[in-house]
């Protein structure tokens, strides 16, 4: 499925029936995208959405694509494909900790990161860093950036 210039393909797709997607494009013997080889949160803008990227990988077909799926920013919640690539099981719970993004039915929807009881979303971008985590001044590492 890899396009004849080189670059990667990909799909949009709403995540109202990721999870039955998932299944099928790892179980059907034509696609067989048996590997999750990435799992990425990406934050569009402040007025934007928020998205996520599968990037799947078919050992037996050599072949490759990548889902894009967006994530409103208000309620970002998209069904988790844990149950179907192990391998999402971590990548979900680090696009949660650092973008927010709910994966609904994951097992252990919990920071992977930070500490359980951080304040935000670290890689948002209309993130607010706090000024002290438990009495400790956390340094703005941003500046010039804005």
């Amino acid at each position: 499925m890899d396009s004849p210039d080189g670059e990667e393909n990909f799909l949009y797709l709403d995540s109202k029936n990721w999870n039955k997607i998932a299944t099928f494009l790892q179980s059907d013997g034509n696609f067989f995208f048996d590997q999750l080889e990435c799992l990425t949160g990406i934050d569009l803008g402040v007025d934007e959405s928020l998205e996520v990227r599968y990037s799947l990988h078919s050992m037996k077909h050599r072949h490759r694509v990548e889902i894009r799926i967006s994530a409103d920013r208000a309620n970002p919640i998209i069904p988790s494909v844990e149950q179907v690539w192990r391998m999402a099981d971590w990548f979900e719970r680090e696009a949660y900790d650092m973008y927010g993004i709910v994966f609904e039915g994951h097992r252990n929807m919990t920071r992977i990161l930070c500490p359980d009881d951080w304040e935000g979303w670290p890689l948002r971008k209309d993130y607010k860093v706090q000024e002290t985590y438990h009495g400790i001044v956390v340094p703005k590492i941003k500046e010039g950036w804005e």
